[in-house]
């Protein structure tokens, strides 16, 4: 009687056990799902920076942004940027525009290197990689375009860059809860990824 009583508290305490997880599992699912989306999106705006960088200064030297990748890849591999070297030091009693034209100081333009310029140091950094979206193994690119929008009759230059989450969470165990996550976010009528920049807006911030 008594080994039948334990057999029936064992396995009556190994029911407990087992929905006791399940339901943990149930209520930790939704956060780990939502710890993968901030940790790949973290990844995603850190390339989506570099895309940005390196068409602000696309922009300083052609007026304009660009919508190609090998463009801006060209732009960091052999591209040059300006560099005015200052001589001499301006008192306090002038400008620095009058101790120019005293002659106090001279200004001398060089030209440098745009890949000894940017970025260095950075270990993640690969020029070769910026136009593919992270987690997608090199199959999915940022979609990149530029134009101009009118602003007070001034002709302004814009791009925009994004990417979307079922590109970069297509891997994921949770893609019911991938896709009720996109659903909301078309319902609330906004972009279901990531978005730099602006095709309507001369802005060059992201969505997020």
């Amino acid at each position: 009687m008594n080994v039948k009583r334990v057999a029936i508290q064992v396995v009556l305490l190994i029911a407990v056990v087992f929905l006791t997880f399940k339901i943990y599992s149930s209520i930790m699912e939704p956060v780990r799902f939502k710890s993968v989306i901030a940790q790949r999106e973290d990844v995603i705006k850190q390339r989506l920076s570099y895309i940005k960088t390196l068409e602000i200064e696309y922009k300083k030297i052609n007026s304009d942004y660009t919508s190609s990748f090998d463009t801006l890849i060209d732009f960091y591999n052999n591209g040059l940027m300006p560099l005015v070297l200052k001589h001499g030091s301006v008192p306090d009693t002038l400008t620095e525009l009058q101790a120019l034209e005293m002659g106090l100081i001279t200004r001398d333009t060089t030209h440098i290197a745009i890949k000894d310029t940017l970025f260095i140091g950075l270990a993640d950094f690969n020029i070769n990689k910026i136009r593919f979206v992270p987690f997608t193994h090199n199959k999915k690119k940022f979609g990149l375009k530029s134009g101009y929008v009118m602003r007070a009759n001034f002709k302004l230059p814009v791009f925009e860059v994004r990417c979307e989450m079922k590109d970069y969470l297509s891997d994921i165990e949770q893609q019911e809860l991938l896709l009720n996550e996109i659903n909301i976010i078309i319902d609330e009528e906004k972009f279901p990824g990531l978005i730099l920049g602006s095709l309507e807006e001369p802005s060059t911030d992201g969505n997020w």
